[in-house]
């Protein structure tokens, strides 16, 4: 798992009430008298006046600025055990900030201002064990220093523990600990704790199941603009999860996601535009969404942007730009997705059904399992397709492509498209009447363990 270091801070710190002038003049930003004050005190040795009188040299506060001092300053008052000074100057050679890049002293200040108890940089170093920057991998310490900082209250510890024991990252699974921390983190408005922690409740574990507080959790993750809870939020109110079906809900969060480049939410989108679910049918957007789906690599964008082209779908008939997106698709697929989207829109599988649209998907993964020599791998799907067909679901009877993909099913022992068969040519339905070739497919099904196949066999006896 790899995580980001906390930034350092770019302001005075202070856990004190200094009695010190150069503090004092520092809080109320008079940096002239401040320049003043920092520079004598430092140089007697005060630590807080060292680090002030760093920052004021990094950001050229009543002084011109000078990034060499600075740092020599920021060392001074870190080597004077300066827990703030150790964690700026670890972080300055973590991200190399007018310094070279270097790991080993950034993990070395870390430790030393962790060991003092300051939480950014205990979650700082736990970064480093767990990505092994600098260091050796070391999942224990890793675990260590988060613990330590998450106790102390810091969220990007407490989301990063429970993430470890959620998933058993260098830990047991543990999800009553993972619970706890990502509502830990989530009371304190860290988004990522809120959307696992609504996943969560939405899946049941460790808890309950419980759909409002899915519905509660995910919401405020969205309202930070969590793209993954923005989807999963509209995707409640599109299909209405637990909660009642909101059109309007569901196509502000999509849009919300769909903005910040999620796909899904992109596709979804596009879907209801398609459709007119809960808003107007638009074509332009359809396509439009689909497009930026596909650009990213979504596999059923690219197929719907080939059947949009292929079918003057709202736009020109463009065959050059069918088959590129159709290209995309099956290169990156493993063959399966036209049977799939084919089978979404036969059953209505999260689309509206659409036998046009399964027919032509149907056809074309038929096409490409030829064209891969893989036809027996879809013998199923060779079956609906015919059925399709034969009885004129949604598209014009065809008996003539209705006998021809029955066969190529039977052909590959599926029984019910033996039975079919069959059928067609003892009632010569679409085929000439064939008693002869209607007993073969018969027991052919019947061999199968197909009992209507049996039946009709016997009956020809």
């Amino acid at each position: 798992m790899k995580n980001i270091p906390l930034v350092a801070l770019t302001a005075l710190f202070s856990t004190t009430v200094y009695a010190n002038h150069c503090a004092t003049y520092y809080e109320q930003k008079d940096f002239d008298k401040a320049f003043i004050a920092c520079n004598t005190e430092a140089k007697q040795g005060d630590r807080e006046a060292q680090y002030n009188l760093a920052l004021m040299f990094y950001n050229g506060d009543g002084v011109e600025e000078n990034i060499e001092k600075g740092l020599y300053w920021e060392t001074k008052a870190a080597e004077a055990g300066f827990a703030q000074a150790q964690f700026d100057l670890a972080y300055n050679y973590y991200i190399g900030w007018d310094i070279e890049v270097n790991k080993e002293k950034a993990l070395y200040w870390y430790t030393k201002a962790a060991e003092q108890g300051h939480s950014e940089a205990q979650y700082n170093l736990g970064v480093m064990y767990g990505n092994g920057e600098g260091v050796v991998q070391n999942i224990e310490k890793e675990l260590y220093w988060y613990t330590k900082a998450a106790e102390q209250g810091l969220s990007n510890a407490q989301f990063n523990l429970g993430a470890m024991y959620n998933r058993g990252f260098g830990v047991e699974v543990n999800k009553e600990k993972a619970l706890y921390w990502f509502t830990k983190a989530a009371k304190q408005g860290y988004g990522d704790a809120q959307y696992n922690l609504g996943l969560k409740y939405y899946k049941g574990e460790g808890l309950e199941r419980n759909i409002e507080k899915t519905l509660y959790w995910y919401t405020k993750a969205a309202e930070q603009g969590a793209s993954y809870a923005q989807f999963n939020l509209a995707r409640l109110y599109e299909v209405g999860d637990g909660v009642e079906v909101n059109k309007e809900k569901a196509l502000y969060w999509y849009t919300k996601a769909a903005k910040q480049g999620d796909g899904d939410a992109q596709y979804n989108l596009a879907r209801m535009y398609e459709v007119g679910d809960g808003v107007e049918n638009n074509k332009e957007k359809v396509r439009s969404w689909y497009t930026q789906a596909a650009e990213q690599g979504h596999i059923f964008a690219q197929l719907e942007l080939a059947y949009i082209y292929d079918q003057g779908d709202g736009v020109e008939v463009n065959k050059e730009k069918s088959l590129d997106w159709y290209t995309k698709a099956t290169k990156q697929g493993n063959g399966d997705e036209q049977y799939n989207l084919a089978r979404m829109y036969d059953q209505g599988d999260r689309v509206q059904i659409n036998k046009e649209k399964a027919l032509y998907w149907y056809s074309q993964a038929q096409v490409l399992s030829l064209a891969q020599e893989e036809e027996d791998e879809f013998m199923v799907d060779q079956y609906y397709l015919a059925s399709i067909y034969a009885e004129g679901d949604g598209v014009k009877v065809d008996k003539k492509k209705a006998l021809y993909w029955y066969t190529k099913a039977a052909e590959q022992g599926y029984s019910e498209a033996q039975y079919n068969l069959g059928l067609m040519y003892h009632h010569g339905d679409g085929v000439k009447k064939d008693i002869a070739l209607a007993k073969r497919y018969f027991k052919q099904a019947c061999s199968l363990g197909f009992d209507k196949g049996c039946d009709d066999y016997n009956s020809l006896k």
